[in-house]
């Protein structure tokens, strides 16, 4: 029986072993890298699986709802926080009831019962609400919530099946005290 023996150069053993060692971290990189996110002028605390884009458009004469959106896009899946700063107590539940339909006629999506959405600290709604749209291609989760004047909107949008990713993303919503 004869043995054959490859003569391998060590430069080649250290490349070879830089692609496995790197190709080894990029299999168990996460798709999903949670950070916690506190939107300046929010009031609320995250946890995305992304770095998000935060934008904020102040009050003006003209608008005098102040907003905010923090978004980001990790796996296939959108997830996004917005909030807005209402006048008016009596613009609350339909500012709620909106979100979710808005959401609905832009997917052009029927949905799911809504069921009840509770975060501690928010003020009672019966607009405040789980919502699951499912459209031809993507499915959008959505949860809205009110504290005082200021109402809350919490979406997951992508593929369908994204329910883990809804579940961390918005059992983690956690007003400021």
């Amino acid at each position: 029986m004869k043995v054959k023996f490859w003569l391998v150069s060590s430069s080649a053993l250290r490349r070879l072993a830089g692609f496995l060692l790197a190709t080894s971290l990029a299999a168990c990189s996460p798709a999903l890298d949670w950070r916690e996110v506190r939107p300046a002028g929010s009031g609320v605390q995250a946890l995305f699986p992304c770095k998000p884009q935060i934008n904020v458009r102040p009050a003006t004469p003209a608008e005098p709802s102040s907003m905010g959106l923090a978004e980001c896009k990790a796996a296939d899946l959108s997830f996004s926080l917005a909030w807005a700063d209402l006048s008016e107590p009596q613009m609350v539940t339909p500012a709620l009831l909106q979100m979710r339909q808005s959401l609905a006629a832009k997917l052009q999506a029927p949905g799911t019962a809504g069921t009840a959405f509770q975060v501690p600290g928010m003020t009672p709604n019966p607009e405040a609400q789980v919502q699951v749209f499912s459209g031809a291609s993507q499915t959008a989760h959505v949860a809205v919530f009110a504290r005082g004047l200021r109402v809350y909107q919490v979406v997951v949008l992508g593929k369908k099946g994204a329910n883990e990713a809804w579940d961390g993303f918005v059992s983690a919503v956690k007003l400021d005290q």
